[in-house]
């Protein structure tokens, strides 16, 4: 018996989707497509809202709500750390946790910073000066969200977050639409991806392995994978997976190579797991380390990278995810957990980690050395996002980091 996520059907109209799982047969050939949207028709589960219907319902919570622009507070200028990078002085609260940064495809220098509390800033600077934008019908909700990821593909953007959030732009972030989420969705949006080709395409995940693909700005999505995580491991706990018997539980980590492959890291770091796309279902994967599993992600050559927690960098020798033969990156840590790494070209790479720990690799990742830039930046450094030769590192406390070029790091 397979437990299955099954979504019922009427004419291609959603009805809804089983709160438990079904061992009934699913035809791979068969469309799945799953309209996530929230049903605002009160004591109707059979009815599926237009989205003109759900963007006039009240209940719709703010849909098409403008973010009106905010006049940036006034800043102190960015501190220059080294040849390297430089602080941003940013017009957020102490506490706030920058976890993602995204430009538009057609102006390279206008982008946002998202984080959580709400926290979402503009730039029209390529990141040198932020302003703060709010989000009106977020508030009126009482919820304070977690934004997680955004992305652009020409003027057409995506934010996703927790609770289960997502917004939608076509004019460069001008305005934002609010797309309601049905309840059901498994898991809390983690990822969002705005495809290249036509506009309206975008791929979201969710941190319990849930993949959902759109082509029509969000109408109706399409579910790229057949089952969630623990579906998928409970299933397989005779496959030798350390860890995954009785596995309840999600992704701290999920990302997504330019192909559309995906790792992601299993909330314990005891093992990850891959998908392509056409797989049915998530491969589980042994860690090849003997400590925990941190993060992974892609290098410019289409290789795997994986840190742990207690400070190792591996870095696969073969591309792609059909063959695993990881070797160890010198790194010398100081037992600082590395929290990402990030590839400036095929050759300059950084890491970061706890307490301002940053370190710089100028062999592909192979070797690194420490980089005294963020000595004295009091806070953990978790996002490290590179954009062609723009480079961002993000932290906690709104610490925001700006790569402003040079050559050598600056070592002991």
């Amino acid at each position: 018996m397979v437990p299955r996520f099954h979504c019922i059907y009427t004419s291609m109209t959603y009805i809804g989707c089983a709160a438990a799982f079904t061992a009934t047969p699913v035809n791979r050939a068969s469309v799945r497509a799953l309209n996530v949207r929230a049903q605002a028709a009160a004591g109707s589960d059979a009815t599926d809202l237009t989205r003109r219907a759900v963007l006039s319902s009240s209940m719709a919570l703010g849909a098409a709500t403008m973010l009106p622009a905010v006049m940036p507070q006034s800043a102190m200028a960015n501190t220059v750390l080294s040849g390297d990078w430089e602080q941003v002085d940013l017009p957020v609260e102490k506490g706030v946790v920058l976890l993602d940064i995204g430009f538009t495809g057609s102006d390279p220098d206008h982008g946002f910073l998202l984080g959580t509390r709400q926290s979402l800033l503009e730039t029209y600077d390529g990141g040198k000066t932020w302003q703060q934008r709010d989000i009106d019908a977020a508030k009126d909700e009482g919820f304070n969200y977690r934004f997680n990821s955004i992305s652009f593909n020409g003027e057409e953007g995506w934010i996703v977050g927790k609770p289960a959030i997502l917004l939608h732009t076509s004019d460069g972030g001008k305005s934002w639409e609010r797309i309601p989420l049905s309840a059901k969705l498994p898991g809390a949006p983690l990822v969002i991806t705005a495809l290249p080709g036509e506009p309206g395409q975008a791929e979201m995940t969710t941190d319990q392995g849930a993949i959902y693909v759109t082509n029509n700005k969000a109408y109706t999505w399409s579910a790229a994978v057949l089952e969630t995580v623990d579906a998928t491991l409970n299933r397989t706990v005779s496959s030798g997976i350390t860890g995954a018997s009785y596995y309840e539980g999600s992704f701290s980590n999920i990302a997504r190579s330019p192909a559309g492959d995906y790792v992601a890291v299993s909330s314990r770091g005891n093992f990850y797991m891959t998908w392509t796309p056409g797989q049915e279902y998530w491969v589980p994967h042994n860690r090849p380390a003997a400590r925990r599993l941190q993060n992974m992600g892609w290098t410019p050559g289409n290789q795997i990278w994986l840190s742990t927690r207690g400070g190792d960098v591996l870095i696969n020798q073969k591309e792609g995810i059909s063959e695993e033969s990881f070797t160890t990156a010198q790194l010398n840590s100081r037992g600082f957990g590395i929290l990402d790494v990030g590839y400036l070209d095929n050759k300059v790479a950084y890491a970061c980690g706890g307490s301002g720990s940053l370190f710089k690799s100028l062999d592909g990742g192979r070797s690194w050395k420490r980089d005294r830039s963020a000595d004295n930046v009091a806070g953990n450094l978790y996002a490290i996002k590179f954009f062609n030769s723009r480079g961002f590192i993000l932290g906690n406390d709104g610490i925001l980091l700006r790569y402003i070029g040079g050559s050598q790091p600056n070592t002991a």
